[in-house]
């Protein structure tokens, strides 16, 4: 499961200024009209077409349980295409994005220093070059440990180094064991 894609996935969604459809046909209909055509959303799904189009049609209101959450979660990746780049928009360049996150949180820095990695809740407002970079390597198809690793240069940066202000000779950060990762935009 990604973590991190995840995340960050929700974090946009809260950004969604209507609910996605309820009734499985609703859905079903959206899809359809997203995809033009029942054959489509057949094949995506992994039903028949004849089923799709009784979907359609409210024939069927009540969908197995794993078929409903492939279906919702169609849905809600295709929900609201324009408000979730505006969002994104909006978080990349002028926002940024918060990261709230409970992990083991360690760093490389010279001898003699307390760099051994412990258990910490941060919640952390990163700028938005942070937040254009992991909403691009989540575009792209990143994986998690990409994504980690961005948000671990960003910790690095604002909350160790404080934007150079601070621990200026900080080499690296070891972000693991995570209990939970939560964006916010």
């Amino acid at each position: 499961m990604s973590v991190f894609g995840e995340g960050l996935d929700q974090a946009v969604q809260k950004a969604f200024t209507r609910p996605i459809p309820k009734s499985a046909g609703a859905q079903m209909r959206y899809l359809v009209k997203q995809l033009k055509g029942t054959r489509a959303v057949a094949q995506m799904l992994r039903i028949s077409q004849r089923t799709v189009e009784r979907y359609v049609r409210n024939q069927i209101k009540k969908p197995r349980p794993d078929l409903a959450s492939r279906l919702e979660a169609e849905v809600t990746r295709r929900w609201q295409p324009q408000v979730r780049a505006r969002a994104k928009r909006r978080a990349a360049t002028t926002d940024g994005i918060i990261i709230d996150t409970r992990a083991r949180i360690g760093y490389t820095a010279p001898v003699g220093t307390t760099d051994d990695a412990r258990l910490r809740h941060l919640t952390v407002a990163l700028p938005p070059q942070y937040a254009a970079r992991l909403f691009h390597a989540r575009d792209q198809g990143a994986p998690d440990r990409q994504l980690q690793q961005i948000a671990a240069e960003a910790l690095k940066d604002v909350y160790f180094q404080d934007g150079g202000r601070r621990a200026g000779s900080l080499e690296e950060i070891h972000f693991t064991d995570i209990e939970h990762v939560e964006f916010d935009l």
